[in-house]
């Protein structure tokens, strides 16, 4: 009843005077239904992207690929969202922000169709990553900004719990469900399933109050200066795990005598040096550039937005690393996956809703601190667990706790983002606002990745050269597979493929022996990098405001 009466305070809408006969079920269904159909949408953006987390051996067969094809996949989908979003933002304020998620949607709905037939991984690539991604470029800035728009006050801080919430489901359903149709079933009805859902959406936007376009340009250099930028910094961290940070590898080229890893990423670098001296530039002739400077020079904002970008990193990489070792190492299949996935889904459930409270009460800074605080904890406990079997008991609390740590992030972010900035500034500062997330998806799957696949190599190199079982000819044969790329597969077919070599059986165990534990290190210290890189979000936190954000002027 609360969150009616909050609803009727500060939606806009038509004002009810003290004498006006209230019709509750009115103002319930004026109140909730723009954030039902907000809400499905968010949950579908969320959904895909935890299914593929949990099909990932699936897809592996289906498509006779590897893992680090499948984590190319779904980088370049998060690139993509990344590399796009600020422009999709813009869009928005061009069209108008319901005319682009209606645009959003359908382009969306397009992917996923494309995604559920796909034959080929290039088609996997083209309707999940490249369409989809495009889709979502337009669907989420929009998103953010007609919550925004169609709630105030403390409704609106009740409205961004709920949308936190519904992420969380997402994550919460999308291993279960993904988990039990790749299963018993195809991975593929899930995307059929979308499709469903999209055209749903699509039929209930008249729900949403819409923000009329205004008068704005497209900054076409900046745009491309911004995703080429954020390309190759994601692409240069992602091909790090096949060209060699330094020693070139499987490099296409060698640029005086190194991998062209760094100079890739430095490359990108410059671009969004260059993307920054471009809208500076901009606004002083007076001409509108693609991002206010004056946003990005704003405290508050950029804290939440640092944040957001370190909460996705953590999210992403944890969730990409944690169905490999429950997968590949433990043998369980996807729904078993989605099962140990739960604990940490349920907590970011429960989370996300009781942190729009407890904010009241700390504040955002405090809550998110102790959100910081809490993933670390969680991650670090995830470590321990990394066993030759899974105790259940250790790993299921240490993924709830990872859940109620990523809730509660969850449920103060959007907020203080959305809160930072005025009405018509909206729109924009959701593209940034997806744009720090999706950044940190990709470069959270990419560098967890390259963490993952860098200790497996070096300690199975160690684990060969330090075993006395191996002969030296095999030792320096095996040395060159793995100096020449590895890849992350499950014991079972690293001994079926050492069975058909001319590598007598002892050695064979012994390989395989070192493999395994290589394996969980491996994964240990990619676990760790996602430690290290969610600690470092406690020097965001300092900028966070303590109370209720205020709107940059």
């Amino acid at each position: 009843m609360s969150l009616m009466i909050a609803g009727r305070r500060h939606c806009r809408g038509p004002r009810i005077s003290p004498r006006t006969p209230i019709n509750w079920l009115t103002i319930a269904t004026f109140s909730w239904r723009p954030l039902a159909v907000l809400g499905l949408a968010q949950f579908l953006m969320v959904l895909d992207t935890s299914v593929m987390n949990v099909s990932i051996s699936q897809l592996v067969d289906d498509f006779d690929t590897d893992v680090t094809a499948i984590q190319s996949v779904i980088t370049l989908y998060t690139l993509v969202m990344a590399a796009f979003m600020i422009t999709g933002g813009k869009l928005g304020d061009l069209w108008g922000r319901r005319r682009a998620f209606v645009v959003g949607m359908a382009v969306y709905g397009v992917g996923t169709s494309l995604t559920a037939v796909a034959p080929t991984l290039w088609a996997l690539v083209l309707g999940w990553s490249v369409i989809e991604g495009l889709g979502a470029v337009l669907v989420l800035p929009s998103l953010a900004a007609l919550v925004g728009a169609n709630y105030t006050g403390k409704a609106r801080a009740t409205a961004y719990g709920v949308i936190g919430g519904v992420a969380g489901a997402g994550i919460a359903v999308g291993p279960l469900l993904g988990g039990w149709v790749t299963t018993y079933l195809t991975w593929r009805l899930v995307f059929a399933g979308e499709a469903v859902l999209v055209v749903v959406i699509l039929l209930l936007t008249s729900w949403i109050r819409d923000v009329p376009a205004r008068r704005t340009r497209l900054d076409g250099v900046g745009a491309a200066l911004s995703a080429a930028g954020m390309a190759l910094v994601v692409l240069g961290v992602l091909q790090s795990s096949t060209w060699g940070w330094l020693r070139p590898r499987d490099t296409p080229v060698e640029i005086f005598g190194f991998a062209p890893t760094l100079f890739v990423v430095a490359g990108g670098a410059a671009l969004l040096a260059c993307f920054l001296a471009w809208i500076r530039h901009r606004e002083a002739a007076g001409r509108q550039p693609l991002v206010e400077p004056v946003l990005l020079a704003a405290p508050p904002l950029r804290a939440g937005l640092s944040m957001l970008f370190v909460q996705n990193l953590v999210l992403l990489g944890v969730f990409f690393a944690i169905p490999l070792y429950v997968q590949v190492v433990l043998g369980l299949d996807a729904f078993e996956t989605g099962l140990r996935l739960l604990p940490a889904s349920v907590g970011m459930v429960v989370a996300a809703a009781a942190g729009s409270v407890l904010g009241r009460l700390a504040g955002p800074r405090r809550i998110v601190q102790l959100a910081v605080a809490t993933v670390v904890a969680a991650v670090l406990w995830l470590v321990s667990t990394v066993r030759p079997s899974l105790d259940e008991v250790s790993f299921s609390l240490a993924m709830a706790l990872f859940g109620i740590g990523m809730g509660l992030l969850a449920s103060q972010l959007g907020y203080v983002v959305q809160g930072s900035v005025r009405e018509q500034e909206r729109s924009e500062v959701g593209g940034l606002q997806y744009t720090a997330q999706n950044l940190g998806s990709s470069l959270g799957t990419a560098l967890v990745g390259a963490v993952l696949i860098a200790a497996l190599s070096g300690t199975f190199t160690d684990r060969i050269t330090a075993d006395p079982r191996i002969s030296d000819a095999v030792e320096q044969q095996a040395t060159v597979r793995i100096s020449a790329g590895i890849t992350f597969v499950s014991t079972s077919d690293l001994r079926a493929a050492l069975d058909r070599t001319a590598v007598p059986p002892a050695e064979v165990d012994a390989i395989v022996d070192g493999y395994a534990e290589a394996q969980l290190r491996s994964l240990r210290a990619a676990l760790l990098a996602a430690a290290v890189f969610a600690a470092a979000g406690f020097l965001a936190t300092r900028r966070l405001p303590r109370g209720t954000p205020s709107p940059v002027e």
